[in-house]
């Protein structure tokens, strides 16, 4: 019996997962993902292959696919699941072709490609032009190791990972199968499905460097709490964006729901589109996103949307936000209008999401001063947020002290009100 000189690599997630095991009831309605770490020989993480476990899904589709992805990037916030380390998905060859791959930079990503459902070699060198444009556009791909076949040889060149699956290779065949596999790719092995020690020292014994499997660590649960903009304003910014509108009228859609515009700069933000600077306005995300990316996110959001959070909330976050904006306009440069208006619409995230403030603000990148008004109440923002919130709660001392402060009239402050109420109502028409 082999002696395992290191102890399995330790994983945290908030649920873990066996294999093949469904989430809890009480996951029923979330986007469910589970991760597990691919190490190097050393037991440090390497990457981490993502799986969809959410109990709505079933077959794995293009659609599911291009929902995991979506949801990884876009509501658990990759930061959360991956960090800045590689991420590896598992695909179909409908969804290599798909449209959503165009959203996301290419350098830490592997995609995981099957096998032809057949060896017709004319069907596989065709399916190779897919493949060799994903490669030329700085995608990865891995392959298993039941394509170092001569079928398959087309594709070979392409691989940069090949998976050897350890709960289907005869011992007495890694040997050779790996020698074949350095005489005509460049891959690099990843040695998966390892479950012994046996295992990984003979794999580590023939040069293999990646591995991953049960000895290492079993798929962990991350539960992403969604946050869903309406299907109809969804459906307007699409429209918007199919009629080439302009940034700032697509700005003003942004503004009408804060959970759109939270979902954009998150999305924006994360690992997974690959910016080097932070966005935090809404224009610069319109922006730097372009009309092209802009629709296919708008696209990805509707097909995983459900109904957002509860009309009233959304209605309240906006004249927030719009008195917040009207009241900067009264004291800070113009360059601060945005920032207020952020803090006015993300003060009810909490609400929105069910969790707390600080967590929500967790997956979604901001300027400082706008967290310290949220989290610290202080800060630029913070009296303006302050008096804001007396507005809306009828609390006559805070409005007066604060209006006082910041050497405002009742009558500004009043008709600043007035002003916001009325342009978030006729969002609505």
């Amino acid at each position: 019996m082999s002696h395992n000189p290191h102890p399995p690599l330790a994983e945290t997630a908030p649920v873990p997962l066996e294999e093949g095991a469904t989430p809890d009831a009480d996951l029923e309605n979330a986007a469910v993902i589970a991760r597990q770490p691919i190490v190097n020989e050393h037991r440090a993480v390497y990457g981490y292959e993502l799986f969809d476990r959410s109990t709505r899904a079933t077959a794995h589709t293009a659609a599911s696919d291009a929902a995991l992805l979506f949801n990884a990037l876009s509501y658990a916030g990759t930061e959360a699941l991956v960090g800045k380390k590689t991420v590896f998905i598992n695909c179909t060859h409908d969804s290599l072709a798909g449209g959503h791959l165009e959203l996301i930079s290419p350098e830490k990503v592997v995609l995981e490609v099957p096998p032809m459902p057949t060896d017709d070699v004319p069907l596989i060198e065709q399916r190779a032009v897919v493949l060799q444009a994903l490669k030329e556009r700085g995608f990865r791909l891995a392959f298993p190791h039941q394509m170092l076949r001569r079928a398959y040889a087309s594709w070979l060149p392409l691989a940069s990972f090949i998976k050897i699956e350890m709960n289907t290779l005869r011992p007495e065949l890694a040997e050779p199968l790996i020698k074949f596999a350095r005489a005509n790719t460049r891959a690099e092995m990843i040695a998966e499905k390892v479950e012994t020690a046996e295992q990984f020292e003979r794999m580590s014994a023939l040069g293999v460097k990646l591995f991953q499997g049960f000895w290492f660590a079993k798929p962990a649960l991350v539960q992403a709490k969604t946050i869903r903009p309406a299907q109809a304003t969804i459906i307007q910014l699409i429209n918007l964006v199919r009629k080439q509108a302009d940034a700032a009228e697509i700005e003003d859609l942004l503004k009408k729901d804060p959970t759109l515009s939270f979902n954009l700069l998150r999305f924006i933000n994360s690992a997974g589109f690959g910016l080097q600077v932070e966005v935090t306005s809404f224009r610069h995300a319109v922006m730097m996103l372009g009309m092209k990316k802009l629709f296919r996110w708008a696209a990805l959001l509707l097909t995983t949307s459900k109904e957002g959070a509860p009309p009233a909330v959304g209605s309240t976050a906006v004249v927030r936000g719009r008195l917040m904006e009207l009241l900067a306009a009264e004291l800070l440069p113009p360059e601060e209008f945005d920032n207020a208006f952020i803090v006015g619409v993300f003060s009810l995230l909490d609400t929105m999401l069910g969790i707390s403030l600080e967590k929500a603000l967790d997956t979604v990148s901001l300027p400082q001063n706008v967290v310290d008004a949220l989290l610290n109440k202080s800060g630029l923002f913070w009296p303006l947020l302050e008096l804001t919130i007396a507005c809306e709660t009828g609390d006559d001392a805070v409005f007066a002290r604060v209006a006082t402060e910041l050497h405002l009239s009742n009558r500004q402050v009043n008709w600043a009100h007035l002003q916001a109420l009325d342009w978030a109502e006729s969002l609505n028409d």
